[in-house]
């Protein structure tokens, strides 16, 4: 055994990275209890489109497994991927219940724009956008991550519920979901503090336990914790469905009308931003900028058209926009750097298509509480900021606070470019704005006027 883990260490670098054996396994427990939600709700929200729900489920897991295990091999990063909500949305009730496609031709459209991303990820152009934006801009779309991390467990959790008074506010904290999430934020704050390994971990289990446990002997908080159904397995396993009824079945010919274009276009702004912004944000985490606040080339070469492929293939298996999870920023603050932590994520999730009853167990009142914390801890990154230039705080905070509130990393990154130039502009230091930083204010102001059209 000695033996194999010194071959891990040498091959993912974990030593060298001041990492563990121990604590890549612990932040890749971390990161998937964190996103394993998704193996439920992304086939829910797809389904609604006509798509058969069970393969769906197996198509989801697949999907995630297979970009995540490239990312942990060949990029070497701790980072997940699965297929982004938000995309999945937009997928569902835009694209095919809005405007009309088909489910197949919604495929074809994520497809093709995997195919444009690997097409940018292996060219100069990628690296030209990443390098363009400013220092204190990258760091700001950690901290907007933060922010944006902290309201999904929040909302999560329904300790912030919608309003159409106020646009959202405080729910009732002694509804069993939210106080669950709040028990479990004590939690897991104490152990954190108390420095003990796997905090973030223990929590989710923690919080999982009392969810179960509260559950068996209230029936009407168990209706609560779990909308779904709560009931405790007869059986740990399950056999997975397959994937058949949906796997390459994109229809191209559907994408001869003109109006396709927008959406691949749409789908490729989230998921190339949201994937930049994902990577710098946790890469500032980690320490992996440069003195320039830069992700060095062939790092960031291999994120992104990990991302990419990952979009291609799962598209062909019959799901949504594959990216990057900003919830891997839970094993990444579990201590989690190299990419064995992605390798053991990429197992849990194949191990998990047969264990479903078990995985269903963990509520997202459970999930939640770290969701929270972890957002307090990206927020370090504001450390980076120069408060005392407004030319570059103005635009990092428009990063930062649009995030949370449209619920979208790409919509920040687009505020912040847009708010530079202007600021820059008005302040005349023309020759600190890149060409680059001109098109790309350019591209988003356009992307924001056809997404309000």
């Amino acid at each position: 055994m000695s033996d194999f883990v010194s071959k891990l260490d040498s091959f993912f670098g974990i030593t060298a990275k001041g990492s563990s054996f121990r604590t890549e396994i612990m932040a890749g427990f971390t990161t998937f209890m964190t996103m394993a939600y998704i193996i439920f709700v992304n086939p829910a929200i797809l389904s609604q489109t006509g798509m058969p729900f069970a393969p769906l489920v197996t198509t989801t897991v697949i999907a995630t497994a297979f970009a995540t295990i490239i990312m942990g091999i060949y990029a070497n990063k701790p980072y997940a991927l699965a297929p982004g909500m938000g995309l999945n949305a937009y997928f569902t009730y835009s694209v095919v219940l809005t405007m009309g496609y088909s489910w197949q031709i919604a495929l074809a459209a994520v497809f093709i724009e995997g195919l444009i991303f690997i097409g940018l990820s292996v060219t100069n152009v990628r690296t030209l956008v990443a390098n363009a934006f400013p220092k204190n801009l990258k760091y700001s779309i950690g901290a907007g991550i933060g922010l944006f991390l902290a309201i999904i467990g929040l909302e999560n959790a329904h300790i912030v519920v919608g309003n159409p008074a106020t646009l959202i506010s405080m729910g009732n904290i002694l509804a069993p979901d939210a106080l669950l999430a709040i028990i479990g934020i004590i939690i897991t704050i104490t152990l954190f503090v108390n420095r003990i390994k796997g905090s973030l971990l223990w929590g989710i289990l923690s919080t999982t336990a009392i969810a179960v446990v509260w559950s068996s002997l209230d029936p009407n908080a168990a209706s609560v914790i779990y909308p779904s159904g709560f009931s405790l397995p007869s059986s740990p396993l399950s056999l997975p469905a397959s994937p058949a009824p949906i796997a390459m079945k994109m229809d191209f010919s559907g994408l001869l009308n003109a109006g396709v274009v927008g959406v691949i276009f749409a789908f490729f702004m989230v998921d190339f931003f949201d994937t930049l912004g994902t990577v710098t944000g946790l890469s500032a985490k980690v320490g992996d900028l440069d003195e320039n606040g830069n992700i060095p080339k062939k790092p960031l070469t291999r994120m992104l058209l990990t991302d990419a492929l990952g979009t291609t293939f799962g598209a062909m298996m019959g799901t949504s926009t594959v990216t990057t999870y900003i919830e891997s920023a839970a094993g990444v603050e579990e201590g989690g750097r190299t990419g064995l932590t992605s390798v053991v994520v990429a197992l849990l999730f194949t191990i998990g298509l047969f264990i479903t009853p078990i995985i269903a167990l963990v509520p997202a009142a459970a999930t939640a509480p770290v969701l929270v914390i972890v957002g307090l801890f990206m927020l370090s990154n504001m450390a980076h900021i120069d408060f005392k230039d407004y030319t570059e705080f103005i635009p990092a905070f428009f990063t930062m606070i649009i995030m949370p509130f449209t619920y979208s990393i790409s919509n920040g990154i687009g505020a912040g470019i847009i708010t530079y130039v202007i600021v820059k502009l008005a302040k005349k230091k023309y020759r600190e704005i890149s060409w680059i930083m001109y098109l790309l204010a350019i591209i988003f102001a356009a992307y924001f006027i056809w997404l309000s059209l």
